[in-house]
């Protein structure tokens, strides 16, 4: 899964770093990050306000891959409290990684569900005893969930992100085969054009399928002829 970094990316009128570092001094937090991954693009799309040093360490090191912070949440409708992941290993591996860098395994994760099944993971920390954490999640959460709202909204609706969810990577095999599907040939017909195995048709039309987030084929077509990847015949 690859990562896309979306610090450097115009978002007009709005300034999504520094958005990160006003929830912090607001709400007396340490740090900020907004992680959105689509599982169409297979992509995890973000920016942080963490240490330079420990954003290059967590992406080379494939953190990304592995942080159970951000799996559970992107399977959870409702806020990952950090405090639940203690006693896995991989969470106290990446922590005393972090730990290195000042940053706490005290902190929270709220995923939003977008409209194109994208989720969206907005993860905060501070440095504090459990007793304080307790106390200030409970006053801040509210806050914190209409924040992560408004940072998945903008990236979402962003010109540069919405082509990249917008547009699978389909190969020019999967966009040759699905045309001639949509031309009305039969797989069979396919693979005597091409001249390649009936089976290789059909890894390439499930691997196309999966890209396009279709569970038919029929459904694939529809959707490569409205993303613009071939034509209606």
């Amino acid at each position: 899964m690859s990562v896309i970094d979306l610090s450097n990316l115009p978002f007009p009128g709005n300034n999504l770093r520094s958005f990160l570092d006003s929830v912090c001094e607001t709400h007396e937090l340490d740090f900020a990050a907004y992680a959105g991954m689509d599982p169409i693009a297979q992509t995890v799309h973000g920016f942080v306000n963490y240490p330079d040093e420990w954003q290059t360490r967590y992406v080379q090191e494939g953190f990304q891959h592995r942080d159970p912070a951000l799996l559970l949440a992107s399977r959870s409708i409702a806020p990952v409290d950090w405090q639940r992941l203690r006693g896995e290993r991989t969470f106290r591996d990446i922590f005393r990684a972090a730990s290195d860098h000042g940053i706490s395994e005290q902190g929270l994760t709220v995923p939003v569900r977008g409209p194109y099944g994208d989720v969206g993971l907005f993860s905060v920390t501070r440095n504090c005893s459990d007793r304080e954490w307790d106390l200030l999640k409970a006053k801040i959460l509210g806050e914190l969930q209409t924040a992560a709202v408004h940072l998945h909204d903008n990236v979402i609706h962003s010109h540069a992100l919405t082509r990249k969810l917008h547009h699978p990577s389909l190969s020019a095999r999967e966009v040759e085969i699905l045309q001639w599907i949509a031309a009305g040939k039969s797989q069979q017909d396919v693979a005597d054009i091409l001249t390649i195995s009936n089976r290789t048709v059909e890894v390439h039309l499930r691997s196309g399928r999966s890209k396009l987030g279709a569970l038919t084929t029929p459904q694939a077509v529809g959707r490569a002829i409205g993303l613009g990847l071939i034509h209606p015949e």
